[in-house]
């Protein structure tokens, strides 16, 4: 029987002697551990450890036993790493025996990057069932998609019944919605059998405005002398900080020992302000290396908005999602040109030549959506795999009033160029569920919060359009969906009954075939790429050539034509690998057309 349990200096460890409670309460004199059965709620008085730190082992506690513990002479309240909590994040924690599971895939040691096709996923919204056991039954699916990984949205315990996941309160649950504990390790397992790496994006930005309490009883967890968009940020450099980085460092090595996960998506790390050395996001990556079996692959991937090269490469972070080259797709494939979309409006060909050859398109240049301040690093050091390409992905959607994907937008053909560009291109894709079929279904933002929250976050969705000129009058303003309402998570929910439908299928087919070109002929020839690997040049609005000397010594090329228009640009050398909608004549590039050629090294 193999086993894996992450031993952390706070929450319940279960030993010989029982089970041993740990909480870091700064802000309290005395702290209490509650003990609920059916009958009693008894109240036990923890040990002060010194520094913040109460400690209590219970003789006659085990796996099941149900605790919270009392603040503030009176206040009760869950683990801030209960690893389970049943009754949602204002409830009781659970005690979880993490030996109870009996996991299977010893064998497993992950896959290499540069096999990578991830597939975000939303588990509420995934499947029928929404739970961990209704990703198990699409498993095999993926597999015959041709994706290598899974990518959970953050599955950590949230208020209410229906979340993005990014509101996460207890970061060490996985919320009760989806599954207990132990369906979450059997989906991990499953798909580790069937070849499919699983990661999980984390959020160590915030906490969510609902459940956390933290700040009544560790204020240190705080501070007021940086802010973020939720409020005073989390304390990664103030005095007392150090508890509160290894809250943060022992969950990324929760999830990837306990869990088996084989990777984390740490989300918008632009808002972890860090003035100390060294960086939070440095010290992570360097004790997640050290823990992990150097035979076992674990990858490290971040979203960061500020494009900082830095923090990529061996010994650090695998790869970034690269918005850049969402943008430019997305201005090239349905003409928007507002909000973020205008720093890509003008040379949007040039900006994506960038992305496919040097990583971000901003590297350093002023940004006239962020009131032109610099942003971005150089990035052309770094091998391609460093960067994650996508047309789609949670935020690009739901971040929209009304949630449509790319196929609401933008004509078919554009769509279908778009996607033969960045799934055969050298660096990492990601698609988001259903976008290999064409899903019809939004995907709206939505929550579950309660009282005064509710109302709040419903009409700060709305002013949020305001700004935008469609949005102007209230009538259109009160037809964005709420998103505390039931029904905009249900709308939300894929239509796999859709795949009856010649369209659906049709699109399913392409993006299969897409994939299995990558998988045959490019993915062999990836590793040992480096950095300045790529060139490229414009030759119309919308035309583009580029080309990538591949780890094997080989070039690939790429001749496109991403507008409605004709273009006129000579083929490229090398064997045609694929052509979409290039026969205009010679030397003529119809309309969304894409050539991918290959040329073996001499």
């Amino acid at each position: 029987m193999t086993t894996r349990r992450h031993d952390m200096p706070f929450g319940t460890r279960i030993t010989a002697d029982g089970v041993q409670f740990r909480l870091w309460a700064p802000g309290c004199e005395r702290v209490g551990l509650c003990l609920a059965d059916a009958a009693r709620e008894a109240v036990l008085p923890m040990a002060a450890c010194g520094d913040g730190w109460f400690e209590l082992t219970v003789p006659d506690a085990g796996a099941g036993t149900r605790y919270r513990f009392e603040v503030n002479d009176g206040l009760r309240v869950p683990d801030p790493v209960s690893r389970a909590n049943p009754d949602d994040v204002h409830g009781a924690s659970e005690v979880v025996d993490p030996a109870v599971f009996d996991w299977q895939d010893e064998a497993w040691r992950g896959r290499p990057w540069e096999e990578a096709v991830v597939y975000e996923l939303h588990v509420g919204t995934f499947s029928p069932e929404g739970t961990f056991a209704g990703v198990i039954e699409r498993l095999d699916y993926l597999v015959e998609l041709g994706v290598t990984a899974i990518e959970l949205m953050p599955v950590a315990d949230f208020p209410g019944a229906r979340s993005w996941g990014y509101d996460g309160a207890l970061l060490f649950a996985p919320d009760s919605r989806y599954g207990r504990p132990d369906d979450l390790k059997a989906l991990v397992q499953a798909a580790h059998a069937k070849g499919l790496m699983v990661l999980l994006d984390v959020v160590y930005n915030h906490f969510g405005p609902e459940g956390n309490y933290l700040h009544v009883y560790a204020r240190k967890f705080f501070t007021e002398r940086h802010h973020t968009l939720w409020g005073a940020a989390i304390n990664f450099d103030g005095a007392d900080s150090r508890p509160v980085r290894e809250f943060f460092i022992h969950n990324a090595l929760y999830w990837l020992t306990e869990y088996h996960f084989d990777g984390l998506r740490l989300d918008a790390v632009h808002a972890i302000i860090d003035d100390s050395a060294p960086h939070i996001l440095t010290q992570l990556a360097a004790r997640v290396h050290a823990a992990i079996d150097p035979e076992r692959r674990v990858h490290l991937v971040l979203e960061n908005d500020a494009n900082e090269a830095r923090y990529l490469g061996a010994g650090q972070y695998a790869a970034q999602w690269n918005d850049d080259i969402h943008h430019a797709l997305h201005v090239l494939a349905t003409g928007e040109a507002d909000g973020y979309y205008a720093d890509y409006a003008d040379a949007t060909a040039r900006h994506l030549g960038r992305c496919l050859t040097e990583g971000f398109a901003y590297q350093g240049e002023p940004s006239a959506y962020r009131d032109r301040t610099a942003r971005g690093e150089p990035s052309a050091q770094l091998p391609p795999q460093a960067f994650v390409s996508f047309l789609q992905n949670h935020d690009q959607i739901g971040n929209r009033a009304f949630g449509e994907r790319i196929g609401q937008l933008a004509p078919a053909p554009a769509v279908r160029a778009a996607a033969a560009v960045y799934l055969l291109a050298p660096a990492i894709p990601m698609l988001f569920m259903g976008e290999e079929f064409g899903a019809a279904t939004p995907f709206l933002f939505f929550c579950d919060f309660g009282g005064e929250l509710r109302e709040a976050v419903t009409e700060g969705r709305r002013r949020e359009f305001r700004k935008f000129a469609r949005f102007a009058d209230a009538a259109t303003q009160a037809a964005i969906p709420d998103p505390n309402q039931a029904e905009t998570f249900a709308a939300s929910r894929l239509d796999w009954s859709s795949l009856g439908d010649p369209e659906r299928t049709d699109w399913l087919n392409y993006y299969r075939e897409l994939l299995r070109l990558r998988r045959d002929v490019i993915v062999p020839r990836l590793r040992g790429m480096a950095g300045h690997a790529g060139a490229f040049e414009t030759f119309a609005p919308a035309g583009l050539r580029v080309s990538w000397r591949l780890g094997d010594g080989s070039t690939l090329r790429l001749l496109a034509n991403l507008s409605g228009e004709a273009a006129s640009a000579a083929a490229p050398p090398g064997e045609t690998l694929f052509a979409l909608a290039t026969a205009a004549g010679k030397d003529e590039l119809a309309p969304w057309s894409v050539r991918w050629t290959l040329e073996a090294s001499p």
